[in-house]
C-alpha cells in the first residue's frame, strides 16, 4: 500500500474523477437553481432562462441544460481534456458556493 505525502497536483486527478466531479457539481447546480425558482428568483443565466422559456415545464428546460452540460464534460472526458474538466469544475464550484450563500443570505432577511 502507497501513502502520500501530499495531495495530487490539480490537472493529475483521473479523468474518470474529474467528471464524476463535475457530474455532482451540475447535479448540485440544478438543485440551488430549482431552490432559487422557488423562492421567486428569476434565472440569471440568459442561455438557461432561454431554455426554461422555450421548455413547455421551465424545470425540463433547465434538466436540459445541465444534461447538455454533462454531455460537454463527458465530451472533454473521451478527448482527455482533463485541465477544461478541472477548470469547469473550479467555475462551477464557486457558482454552487455563490448559490448556496445566496439562498443562505436571502433566507435571513
Amino acid at each position: 500500500m502507497e501513502l502520500r505525502s501530499s495531495p495530487p497536483a490539480p490537472g493529475s486527478l483521473p479523468l474518470n474523477h474529474l467528471l464524476l466531479q463535475f457530474s455532482y457539481l451540475q447535479a448540485l447546480d440544478f438543485l440551488t437553481t430549482i431552490a432559487f425558482l422557488l423562492n421567486g428568483v428569476r434565472e440569471a443565466n440568459p442561455v438557461v432562462r432561454a431554455a426554461m422559456n422555450l421548455s413547455p415545464d421551465p424545470v425540463l428546460g433547465l434538466l436540459a441544460v445541465k444534461v447538455a452540460g454533462v454531455l460537454l464534460g463527458l465530451c472533454c472526458w473521451r478527448l482527455g481534456k482533463g485541465r477544461l474538466l478541472f477548470r469547469m469544475n473550479l467555475f462551477f464550484a464557486l457558482v454552487v458556493a455563490w448559490n448556496l450563500l445566496a439562498l443562505i443570505a436571502g433566507s435571513a432577511r
